[in-house]
């Protein structure tokens, strides 16, 4: 789909008439987004609400009933649809509405819930779109969105399809395809549905298409009426004409932090030092949550502040020192401790800048009897870096920490390899940890902040990184 392909559908949709009687379906996913929307919101659910697409207010009705006094910003792109809702909501104060372009948002953020039902399938840059609405959102806000996914109209197709007829309608997404598309600012899930319509005929379907302005062909479509007619005229010989709507419900959270948790396949592996590199790379501020250790060699707060540069506003304390070089929980025991999770909080860190947050070795350390460090990684709710070495060993080590991440649903924003160049490892944990590498970094001769600086080229950009795999 092409910008000026998206307007000729907005003007489409502006026109049409009679839509609330035909869009039956519509009206369907609105109600079906509004349950699931209830259950990520409960009370007292969000004070700040902008709908996207808002049509003639199915979703907005359903969002005024759940939430009574928030208030909602509804917007559509079509000024006609939108005239529509306002009639529609007269004497509701609280809401207010704004004629936007989704993929070029114009309001300030932040919302706490951000919706929209059936519209996503007109963007013409999904993945762009839900980031930028994703970036408009508060912290742990919520991004709820319905479109139609991959297998919708397999019957209307196939007649196209046994005519040897170029179908008009667009391609429309996996759920796969569709889970790329959240950025790494917090998780998301796709679910799908199907809701099947019945029309009187073909030709009922396709005037129906029509008064709700979603009859608009893909932009290579060479439409001619005679292909339209034998295509009606073969729909109307089975027994009963259907249509199927495959339906893909997305609920985004944004994480209340920014940033990445960086681990590691086992202890010794560089993690302090990937940890600089990226505080250097992309500017951001530091956290070691749980140090031991310090009896045999510095804090590794103190070791990225200088191999990084970081000024003390950008250093954040751990929530336990221990000397002993042991896991956090063996190293509190030896100091007759016993580590409370629940005292492990991400520190606020007013700058907005990515926090790098450093574990203890690797997914599986202990660090209370019942709380590993993945339970650590799970609650803070931030992507993964797995730092590895590039040595014989590392395929296996790297592949089961992969697995028990995948295993809790944490994503995985890549994997650093540090030592000698080995292209085999690399290969096999990308193409068996389905991970991307995100760098390799090579033996240090001196580690210094030099050093640091020139390894932080080697790393993507924090704005790039914005898709973790699930």
């Amino acid at each position: 789909m092409t910008p000026s392909h998206k307007h000729r559908i907005a003007r489409r949709f502006d026109a049409a008439s009679g839509y609330d009687a035909a869009a039956r379906v519509q009206r369907i996913a609105a109600g079906h987004l509004a349950q699931r929307i209830e259950r990520a919101c409960p009370p007292p659910g969000p004070k700040r609400i902008l709908e996207v697409g808002c049509g003639t207010g199915f979703l907005t009705g359903h969002l005024r009933l759940l939430y009574p006094t928030a208030r909602i910003v509804a917007t559509d792109i079509a000024p006609g649809m939108l005239d529509q809702t306002r009639a529609r909501f007269r004497d509701d104060p609280h809401i207010t509405y704004h004629l936007m372009d989704a993929e070029q948002p114009d309001l300030t953020g932040p919302f706490d819930l951000i919706c929209s039902s059936m519209a996503a399938q007109w963007f013409v840059a999904r993945r762009d779109t839900i980031g930028r609405l994703a970036a408009l959102l508060s912290p742990a806000g919520v991004l709820a969105l319905s479109t139609l996914c991959e297998g919708s109209f397999a019957q209307w197709r196939g007649h196209y399809a046994a005519l040897d007829l170029p179908c008009p309608m667009a391609a429309y997404p996996d759920l796969a395809t569709l889970e790329q598309d959240w950025p790494q600012t917090g998780r998301g899930t796709w679910t799908r549905e199907t809701i099947v319509e019945v029309p009187q005929s073909a030709l009922t379907f396709v005037r129906e298409l029509r008064a709700i302005g979603a009859d608009v062909p893909v932009p290579t479509h060479d439409a001619r009426a005679e292909g339209l007619r034998r295509v009606l005229k073969r729909a109307d010989s089975d027994a009963t004409f259907s249509v199927n709507y495959n339906i893909a419900f997305g609920i985004f959270r944004r994480t209340p932090h920014s940033g990445v948790f960086v681990t590691g396949t086992d202890t010794g592996v560089g993690k302090t030092l990937v940890s600089a590199v990226l505080a250097r790379a992309w500017d951001a501020s530091y956290w070691k949550p749980l140090q031991s250790g310090i009896a045999d060699e510095p804090a590794d707060t103190s070791s990225v502040a200088t191999l990084a540069g970081l000024p003390p506003a950008r250093l954040h304390p751990p929530a336990g020192v221990y000397a002993a070089s042991l896991s956090p929980e063996d190293a509190a025991a030896c100091e007759g401790e016993v580590i409370d999770p629940d005292r492990i909080v991400m520190p606020h860190d007013p700058s907005g800048r990515p926090m790098i947050v450093e574990g203890a070795g690797g997914v599986m350390v202990p660090i209370s009897p019942d709380f590993l460090m993945l339970d650590l990684m799970e609650r803070l709710a931030l992507p993964v870096v797995v730092v590895a070495r590039s040595t014989l060993g590392t395929i296996n080590h790297t592949l089961l920490s992969l697995a028990m991440l995948r295993q809790r649903n944490i994503p995985v924003m890549g994997v650093i390899l540090n030592g000698p160049e080995n292209a085999c490892a690399r290969s096999a944990i990308e193409r068996h940890g389905k991970v991307r590498i995100l760098a390799e970094f090579p033996m240090l001769e001196d580690v210094n902040a030099p050093a640091i600086a020139q390894l932080a080229h080697r790393v993507p950009r924090w704005e790039t990184l914005r898709h973790p795999t699930a």
